[in-house]
This record gives structure tokens, C-alpha cells and sequence, in this order.
């Protein structure tokens, strides 16, 4: 029977899909029926008319929709979540894999899935059956629907054939008449929702979806029977309704038990499993273009920056199904990390090596350029205080970036946690200033272009097994060229770090990033964040400040640390932290210099000047610092009456995107 939407025209387009299933099926079939198999060949297809706002963020929310599916698969094998159920555009998601399959099973259908579901997009509404999972969202809540007559269809697709000669199609069709009424009963009777069953060289499988109970189930699947029995004499066919799933079929498919199975065989058990593995794959390396394919076009709407073509080329450039398997299609229990950019998960790749693997979303224009612009920057960067960018996906739903892993986590950890399991000792502290310093000082000056980091802090040093520091997230980051003395560009950042000729004017040096660096020395050195907000007792730089007046800065040392630092070199370390912050910028060392003065103890430090104290009453102040807090939020901030001087805007190394001078990004 011909689909009323887009099964059959799939597997038309998409020949080569069928020969990868054929192989698995007939190893499947050359061995035992009920070994391990995830069943992940893609039998129904729909994707809706109405169209999300190309403008928004539906797809970030798609997104995150996906990744709260994904959650509740891993722990269940199904589950129903919705997002911005308040909004134009609200999103509602089922995902269910079938009840005999293994939960290892399960993740790989769903994940198959839900690497194929994207090309949908921006429709509102979009379901695909895979033979062993299935998955849909919607802008209603569906989760009750039984059946829908305009989606639901048959697939009476089989490699196998009919049945030859009119006596035995008799036979065949009574066989499977039986089978079917006898699945559907079990299902409708047990109140399971779920049923296989046997008979006369006849399988079948009944599944309804958790959400759809009793008389929805009974109504679903009976349509079903009735449905699929239009399939005969073929050997094979499914009814794919919305509430439930129905197959026959004279190839035992379906799994006894829902585990693997033990015994003798468990090698050639583990050679199936490779090949079902192998031809996972394949069918999402080939949706992924599909995905590629879609995305593209949803950028050129939005007249987002294409993917350059090196980049598609380069050794840099992971599939991102590897990237899926790898963090164990991204659970919940492997994410180490959340940025204002995206999250990141630990992922173990085929070769045993562990990475860092974040995930970003091209929901704008500025995602879009903090993606390229993290790639391009530091790419060919070499210096063991800057994490290792080891490559990035750029062809599935989203778009990962893969470094290298570093088991200790950020700094913050370390320094501001609640309940600290780890308590840094002084040389520890004292390292990772020193590192972060020459790290800085490379990125000013000792590669082949000079680079501002823009959002030095606690939460973007990373430590490695060694608590050796590496300079992390560089989605803000710019570069200008030698005869420059500054670029004038949107506010970036996060206050409290941020030196006040940017935040004021909109004016970037390095010096920026000495402040910064400045700022993290103090927090490094006493385990206090700066806390600008603090109206009790004052920002760190004003602590810090009147202790060095009144010749007190050992009071300011952490006090977890007791008296168990060198008093000489805590006192230099916040006479170099205060030198960094020091309100005029030209006041301010060089990173290189800052680099020299911690590692030869002999060098003078010179007299710091007092630092600026910025804080929420002056932030409410119209002058002179021409930012308000806006009532609504304490994160969003607005831009008042700035000025920024055309002529002295710097162009944009030829290494990476235009930055975006209109934009304002803070956090708090």
C-alpha cells in the first residue's frame, strides 16, 4: 500500500539505506533471531507543514528537548517532555523504544533517531518510526492520541516478497490473522500495551506508546490489525499509527526478553553486535547528510555564515555520530560542565582516549561566530597553558567542539565550592597564577597573532591531572593587528572582571585581559570571588585594597591555607594582583611582564595605584559610567549613551570572523 506521507518516498531516495539493512538482517537471520539488535532501519517518516519563526529560539529549545528525552530514555527506554509550553511556538516530544529491547539497544535506536528527526526542521512537527524506537514532537500535547487518520499509514516494504501460489497465500494470510489478533489481545488484555507472539512461521510485534492506555490502546491497535492485514500476501508489513506500532513478519525480528542472550556463542553474538554497529553508522552518516542538507538552508535564511569549506575538509572535523557514541549519546551522567554557550559532556573515543566535547547550537548569529571564531583561534595554538582544540562537528543537529580532557575541572571548583573536597595548598595557587600569566602573555604576544581573551576567570582555567592551568573558552575572544591600539567593539564579558575602559567605552587592549588576569590573582590568592553585588563589606579589590594600605594583606589569604604560606611571596602576589587592576590601563604591566615578576622573585614590583571599586549603586548610575541595570533582571544590562569613535576600529585579522560591534553580552 502506497504511504500517506513520506516512508516509501524515503527508502526511493535513499536505496542504499536498504542494502545496509538487508546485510544486517541476513547475518540476523544466518544466526539467531533473538540476539541483540537495536533495529534502527527507518520505516515512517513525517514532517509537517507549518513552519517555527526562523527568527527565535526554537531551535535551541528543540535542542535541549531533545537532550531531556534523551535523559529520560536512558533511565526508562521512553519518556514525554515539553518546552516553552508559554510561547508562540510551544514543543512537546515522545520518545518510546519498544518493550523488547535492551536499554543498550534502546539509546543506539533513539539515538539513530533523533539524528535523523532534525531534517524536519524548522516544521513544528515532525514523528519517525525506526522498526525499534519511535520518536515525535509536536506544538500540542499529542501524548493521548490513539490514532489520527491523515498520519496514520501502512509500510508493507519487504525484501522478502510475497507468498507464491494462491493456496499457500490463503494459508499465510489465515497464519497471519491469527498471530495478529492473538498480539493485539495479549496487548489490549494484559493492560501491558505490549505483546509478540508466534505461530505457523508467523511473528508479530504490538506496541502502544505509555501515554496512550485502555480503551486508546485497544482502539490503536485493532485499527492496526485490521490496517496491516492489507500488507498480505507480502511477507511483511507495519501499521505505524499515532498512538502504536503493529508487525508481522516471517523473519522473527523482535527480541525474547529484551536482553542479550548467553552462551556458546557469544563471539559470533559480538560479531553481530559489531555489524549492527557498522551499519548504525552508516545509516546516520548518510542522514547526517540529509541533516547538513536542511541546517544549510535554515543558515542561508537567517543569513548565517556558511561552513567554510577547509573546515568540512580538515582533519579537525569529527562525524558527530562518533561524538554520540562517544559520550555515551550525551547523558546526563558525562556532562562536566555548562557554559552560557552550551554544555560540556566527557566522551571516550573508539581509540580509548578521553575528550571534552561541547555542544553548541546555531540558534544566531553570534552563536554562530563564537563557534568559527573558537575553531579558527586556536586550532594551530601549541602552548601547555591553553587547552587543545582537537577538532569540531559541524554536520549534525548541533554542532560540537572536541578538546582534550582535563579530569580536574575548572578552577572555581577548587576555589568557591560549598563543600570543598580539595583544599589548593599555596606552590599549588602560586603555579596556576604563574601559568595563566605565561599563557596570556603567549596569546599577546608569542604567537603569530596577537589575541584578547576577554572572559579571564576562576570558571574558564581548567586543570589538568597535574593542576597545571589551561586557559579555556575563547567563543569571545579577538585579535587585532600590531598597528592597532586598540579595537572599539561590543561589550563582552563577565562584570566583575571586566576593566572599566571597556566596560565605559567599549574600548579593547590586552590590558583587558591584565585586569582580568589581575582580578583572578586575587580570587586565586584569598578563595573569595569578587562579588560586585556584595554591599555589606565591598568588592574583593576594595577588601584587598584597604588591607595593603594598612600593611594587613596576610589577613587576606585564604583561610583555609592557615599559616601555611610564605608570607613574602602572598604579599608580592597581591601587590602584582592590585598592579593588574589599577583603573588607568596604562598603569597596568604586560602579561609578559607579569610572567617575569612572579618567576624571578628579585624583580621590583612596583607601587600599585588604588583600583576602581565598581558595584551595583554605581552600575545604577547613569554617569559616568553610562550602564543601568535593568529592574527586570539583574543579568540584563542596557548601554546608555556610549560613544565609540568610527576611525579608531581596527579590522579584523583575515584568520577570523567580523566581530559583532553591536552587540552587548554580559554575565554576571
Amino acid at each position: 500500500m502506497a504511504s500517506h506521507y513520506h516512508s516509501n518516498h524515503y527508502k526511493c531516495k535513499n536505496a542504499s539505506f536498504d542494502d545496509v539493512i538487508f546485510t544486517v538482517a541476513t547475518l540476523l537471520c544466518f544466526f539467531h533471531s533473538a540476539l541483540s539488535d537495536p533495529r534502527i532501519s527507518t520505516v515512517g517518516y513525517y514532517c509537517g507543514t507549518h513552519k517555527a519563526p526562523t527568527s527565535g529560539n526554537y531551535f535551541p529549545m528543540f535542542t535541549k528537548e531533545m537532550e531531556k528525552l534523551q535523559e529520560l530514555v536512558s533511565k526508562n527506554n521512553w519518556g514525554t517532555h515539553s518546552e516553552g509550553v508559554s510561547s508562540a511556538t510551544p514543543l512537546y516530544g515522545l520518545a518510546q523504544c519498544f518493550q523488547d529491547l535492551s536499554n543498550i539497544d534502546c539509546l543506539q535506536c533513539f539515538a539513530a533517531s533523533r539524528t535523523k528527526l532534525p531534517r524536519c526542521l524548522p516544521s513544528v512537527s515532525a514523528h519517525i518510526f525506526l522498526d525499534g524506537c519511535f520518536l515525535r514532537y509536536d506544538n500540542y500535547s499529542f501524548y493521548t492520541e490513539d490514532t489520527e487518520p491523515v498520519r496514520d499509514t501502512v509500510n508493507c516494504t519487504t525484501q522478502y516478497g510475497p507468498v507464491a501460489g494462491e493456496a499457500e497465500r490463503l494459508v499465510f494470510g489465515d497464519s497471519v490473522g491469527k498471530v495478529v489478533e492473538s498480539v493485539v489481545r495479549v496487548a489490549v488484555n494484559e493492560g501491558r500495551g505490549f505483546a509478540v507472539g508466534e505461530g505457523e512461521g508467523v511473528y508479530a510485534l504490538a506496541q502502544c506508546w505509555k501515554t496512550v492506555r485502555g480503551k486508546g490502546c485497544s482502539d490503536c491497535l485493532r485499527k492496526a490489525g485490521n490496517e496491516v492485514r492489507r500488507c498480505l500476501p507480502k511477507r511483511e508489513g507495519r501499521a505505524l499509527n499515532s498512538g502504536c506500532y503493529l508487525r508481522y513478519s516471517t523473519f522473527k525480528f523482535y527480541n525474547q526478553g529484551g536482553e542479550d542472550g548467553e552462551g556458546d556463542d557469544s563471539s559470533r553474538k559480538r560479531t553481530i553486535k559489531a555489524a549492527v554497529s557498522v551499519s548504525a553508522a552508516a545509516v546516520a552518516a548518510l542522514s547526517l547528510l540529509a541533516s547538513y542538507v536542511a541546517f544549510t538552508k535554515m543558515r542561508k535564511k537567517n543569513n548565517l555564515i556558511e561552513i567554510p569549506s577547509y573546515l568540512k575538509n580538515s582533519s579537525l572535523n569529527y562525524k558527530y555520530e562518533t561524538l554520540e557514541k562517544a559520550t555515551d549519546y550525551f547523558c546526563s551522567s558525562r556532562k562536566i560542565g555548562q557554559g552560557g554557550t552550551g554544555s560540556v559532556f566527557k566522551g571516550t573515543l573508539p581509540n580509548g582516549k578521553d575528550v571534552a566535547v561541547k555542544r553548541l547550537v546555531f540558534n544566531s548569529r553570534q552563536w554562530v561566530d563564537d563557534f568559527f571564531n573558537e575553531v579558527n583561534l586556536i586550532s594551530g595554538m601549541n602552548h601547555k597553558n591553553l587547552v587543545k582544540l582537537l577538532g569540531c562537528s559541524i554536520e549534525g543537529p548541533e554542532s560540537l567542539l572536541v578538546y582534550e580532557y582535563l579530569p580536574n575541572k575548572s578552577l572555581d571548583h577548587f576555589l568557591f565550592e560549598k563543600e570543598k573536597t580539595r583544599i589548593l595548598k599555596w606552590k599549588q595557587r602560586f603555579e596556576i597564577i604563574l601559568g595563566v600569566a605565561e599563557g596570556l602573555a603567549y596569546l599577546h604576544g608569542g604567537s603569530v597573532i596577537r589575541i584578547i581573551h576577554r572572559d579571564i576567570k576562576s570558571s574558564n582555567v581548567l586543570l589538568d591531572e597535574n593542576l597545571n592551568p589551561k586557559i579555556a573558552d575563547f567563543g569571545l575572544a579577538r585579535c587585532f593587528g600590531a598597528d592597532k591600539t586598540h579595537l572599539s567593539t561590543g561589550i563582552a564579558g563577565t562584570l566583575g572582571y571586566m576593566a572599566p575602559e571597556y566596560l565605559i567605552q567599549g574600548q579593547l587592549t590586552d590590558k583587558a585581559d591584565v585586569y582580568s588576569y589581575g582580578v583572578l590573582v586575587l580570587e586565586i590568592a584569598s578563595g573569595r570571588k569578587n562579588n560586585i553585588f556584595r554591599e555589606d563589606s565591598g568588592s574583593l579589590l576594595q577588601t584587598v585594597w584597604k588591607l595593603y594600605q594598612s600593611n594587613r594583606l596576610g589577613e587576606a589569604v585564604d583561610p583555609c591555607l592557615g599559616d601555611d604560606f610564605p608570607a613574602r611571596e602572598a604579599f608580592r602576589v597581591f601587590q602584582i594582583g592590585l598592579l593588574c587592576t589599577q583603573a588607568s590601563a596604562s598603569l597596568r604591566p604586560s602579561m609578559a611582564q607579569v610572567a617575569c615578576m612572579l618567576s624571578n622573585s628579585n624583580l621590583d614590583v612596583p607601587i600599585p595605584k588604588q583600583p576602581p571599586f565598581l558595584n551595583s549603586r554605581l552600575l545604577n548610575q547613569t554617569a559616568p559610567l553610562g550602564f543601568s541595570i535593568d529592574s527586570s533582571s539583574s543579568n540584563t544590562f542596557k548601554m546608555i549613551d556610549v560613544s565609540h569613535n568610527p576611525s579608531e576600529s581596527s579590522s579584523t585579522c583575515s584568520l577570523i570572523r567580523p566581530s559583532r560591534s553591536e552587540e552587548t553580552i554580559l554575565e554576571v
